[in-house]
C-alpha cells in the first residue's frame, strides 16, 4: 500500500519551502538591490525618510542572497594580461649586489678591489683586481646561494656563479627562474584580487592562464580602461610600530597615532603609529618557512635601506611588538625577540602551512612585482547583457510552457501534479545558485532551459511503468507503488551518468563551461528530489482523500 512516514512528509514540504525561500530574492532583484544600496546609505548616515522607507521594503530576516549575473549578462570589462616576469630578474640581482659586494669586500686581501661591471638585466658581473684569488672569490659568492625547493624535491640553489677572465658572473639558477616566475604570477594575481574586491564588484572572475597570463573579468565596470586604473592603483604595506590593541573600534588614538582592525581577528584592533618603520616598497621577498620548533613561519628581508631602518627599530625595540599593515588592516602584530640585523628575519604565530604561504602572498602583495603588459581588452555594454537576459527568459518560458502543455495533455491529473514539481524544481534550483553565491552565464541559462526538458523524464519513466502495471489488472494503488520501485533505478542510472558529466566539466572546464555544469548538476539533484519524492507525496496525498477505484494515467 502506498505510505510516507509523517516525519519524511514534513521534512519533504520543509526542504521545498526553504528553497522557495533563498530564491525568493531574485523575484525582487531590483527591490533587494535598492534595500542595500539604502541600507548602506543609512550606515554611512544618510538616513533621509526615503531611504528608510526603500530600507524597509526587505525585511532583515528574509535571506537577501542573490544570483550572480555573469560578464556575459551583466556587462562589464574583459582584460587577458601577460606578467612581465623577466622585470623581477633585475631586481633580484639589484638587491643581491650589496650581499656580494660586502662578502667580497672581506676577502680584499685574496681578490683585491672590486668593481661592478656593466652588465644584462638578469646578471651581475664583477671585476676583481687578483684574477689569482678568482677560485677564492667564487667560493665566496656560490656561499651566498640560498636552497630551492623544486617539484622533484631536490634542492637546488637560487644562483650560479662562474669565471669568465678576471671577472665573475652572477646569474639566477633556472630553478630559481622557474621558482621565481610562479611567485611572480601568483603575486600579481593575489595583487590583482585584491585591488577588484576593494571595488566592491560581484563575482569577479580572476585566473590564471598558462605560465605568464591573467585573464580578468569584472561584471559591472564600465569600460576595460577603467578596470585598468583600478589595477594600477598601488597597495600600501607598512611595518609600523604598536602602540596598544583592545576591541573598540571607536577608540580615540593619540596624535600621530590610528586605529586599525585586525585582518583575521575578528572585533580586535590595534592603535598604531601612523608613520611606519619600514613600507612594502622596501620589501625584497617573504618566503613560507618554518621556525627553530619546526613550525610554520614567514620569513622576510629587505633592500638596503630598509634593513638598516629595520635594524636600528629592532635594536631599540625589543619586546615589543610591531603592526604589519596591508590596506588598512593589520596582517600580523608580532613581538620582536631580538636584533634583527641585515634586513633578514621571521615571523612566528599560530599558522599553518596554508597561512604561512598566505601570509607570504600578503606581505609581497604591496605593490605589483613585475609590470602587465595587456594582451586583449573587451568591454561588454549592459545592453548586450540585457538581450540576453531577455532571450534566456524567452527560451525559459517557451520551454516551461511546451512541458507544461505536453505533461498535461499526455497525463492528465498525474501530469499537473509533475507541472507543479517541475515549478518547485526551477525555485529549488534558483534557492540552491543564491545559497552558494553562483555566477549565472548564458550558458548557465542554457543549463537551466536543458534541465527544464529533463526535468519531467522521471516523471515520464514512474508514469509508463504505472501504466504498464494498470494494464496487468493490478489495484490502483499497487500500480503506483510498483511504478515508483521499478523506475527507481532506470532514473537513478540515468541522472547518475549525467551528473557524472556534469562534474567532469565543472572540473576540467572554465568560464561558461563551467556555469553550463553548475547549472546542469544542481538541476538533476533537483529534478531527482522532485520526481521521486515531491512527485509521489503529492499523488499519495491525492490517493488518500479521493480513494479512487481506478486511475487514468
Amino acid at each position: 500500500m502506498l505510505q510516507i512516514d509523517t516525519w519524511k512528509r514534513v521534512l519533504i514540504w520543509l526542504v521545498c519551502v526553504i528553497g522557495l525561500i533563498l530564491a525568493l530574492p531574485n523575484a525582487f532583484y531590483t527591490r533587494v538591490e535598492q534595500s542595500k544600496d539604502a541600507k548602506a546609505a543609512i550606515e554611512l548616515g544618510i538616513d533621509t525618510p526615503e531611504m528608510q522607507a526603500e530600507a524597509a521594503q526587505w525585511p532583515n530576516w528574509l535571506p537577501s542572497s542573490l544570483v550572480n549575473l555573469g560578464l556575459d549578462l551583466r556587462g562589464g570589462a574583459h582584460l587577458l594580461a601577460e606578467v612581465q616576469v623577466g622585470d623581477v630578474y633585475e631586481s633580484r640581482m639589484e638587491a643581491m649586489w650589496p650581499e656580494i659586494r660586502d662578502a667580497l669586500r672581506d676577502e680584499r686581501a685574496t681578490v683585491g678591489t672590486i668593481r661592478k661591471q656593466e652588465s644584462a638585466p638578469d646578471e651581475i658581473r664583477v671585476r676583481i683586481s687578483q684574477p689569482e684569488g678568482m677560485s677564492r672569490a667564487l667560493e665566496v659568492v656560490r656561499g651566498l646561494a640560498r636552497q630551492v625547493q623544486t617539484l622533484t624535491g631536490v634542492g637546488a640553489t637560487d644562483i650560479e656563479a662562474r669565471a669568465e677572465g678576471d671577472t665573475i658572473v652572477v646569474q639566477l639558477s633556472e630553478a630559481e627562474k622557474l621558482a621565481t616566475d610562479d611567485r611572480t604570477v601568483r603575486q600579481s594575481l593575489e595583487i590583482v584580487r585584491r585591488r577588484i574586491d576593494e571595488v566592491g564588484t560581484r563575482e569577479p572572475t580572476i585566473q590564471r592562464q598558462g605560465a605568464d597570463r591573467i585573464l580578468i573579468q569584472v561584471p559591472g565596470i564600465g569600460s576595460a580602461g577603467e578596470l585598468k586604473e583600478i589595477i594600477g592603483t598601488t597597495a600600501q604595506l607598512t611595518f609600523n610600530p604598536v602602540v596598544g590593541r583592545g576591541t573598540n573600534p571607536d577608540a580615540v588614538p593619540g596624535i600621530g597615532e590610528q586605529v586599525l582592525p585586525s585582518i583575521d581577528e575578528t572585533g580586535l584592533f590595534y592603535t598604531v603609529e601612523a608613520a611606519p618603520v619600514v613600507t612594502g616598497e622596501e620589501l625584497v621577498d617573504a618566503q613560507p618557512a618554518f621556525d627553530q620548533n619546526g613550525r610554520p613561519a614567514v620569513s622576510f628581508r629587505f633592500n638596503t635601506s630598509g634593513a638598516r631602518k629595520f635594524g636600528d627599530y629592532t635594536l631599540e625595540n625589543i619586546g615589543q611588538p610591531f603592526a604589519i599593515i596591508l590596506d588598512d588592516e593589520v596582517i600580523s602584530a608580532p613581538v620582536i625577540q631580538s636584533h634583527i640585523p641585515g634586513g633578514s628575519g621571521i615571523i612566528t604565530g599560530n599558522f599553518t602551512v596554508e597561512e604561512s604561504t598566505n601570509l607570504a602572498v600578503l606581505l609581497r602583495a604591496g605593490a605589483l612585482p613585475a609590470g602587465l603588459e595587456f594582451l586583449e581588452e573587451r568591454t561588454i555594454g549592459p545592453e548586450l547583457g540585457q538581450d540576453s537576459i531577455d532571450a534566456g527568459k524567452v527560451a525559459t518560458i517557451v520551454a516551461f510552457v511546451a512541458v507544461l502543455a505536453f505533461m498535461a495533455l499526455s497525463y492528465g491529473l498525474f501530469g499537473l501534479f509533475a507541472n507543479i514539481a517541475l515549478i518547485i524544481n526551477v525555485g529549488l534550483l534558483f534557492g540552491l545558485l543564491s545559497l552558494i553565491g553562483a555566477t549565472l552565464t548564458l550558458p548557465g541559462i542554457a543549463g537551466i532551459v536543458l534541465t527544464v526538458g529533463m526535468a519531467v523524464d522521471a516523471n515520464v519513466l514512474i508514469f509508463e511503468r504505472i501504466r504498464e502495471e494498470l494494464k496487468s489488472a493490478r489495484g490502483p494503488a499497487r500500480a503506483i507503488e510498483l511504478g515508483y520501485e521499478k523506475a527507481l533505478s532506470a532514473i537513478l542510472d540515468a541522472n547518475v551518468t549525467t551528473f557524472i558529466t556534469a562534474v567532469i566539466l565543472f572540473a576540467m572546464g572554465s568560464g561558461p563551461v563551467r556555469g553550463f555544469a553548475i547549472t546542469l548538476g544542481l538541476g538533476i539533484l533537483t529534478s531527482v528530489f522532485t520526481a521521486i519524492f515531491v512527485t509521489r507525496l503529492m499523488i499519495v496525498i491525492w490517493f488518500e482523500r479521493r480513494r479512487p477505484k481506478t486511475i487514468e494515467v
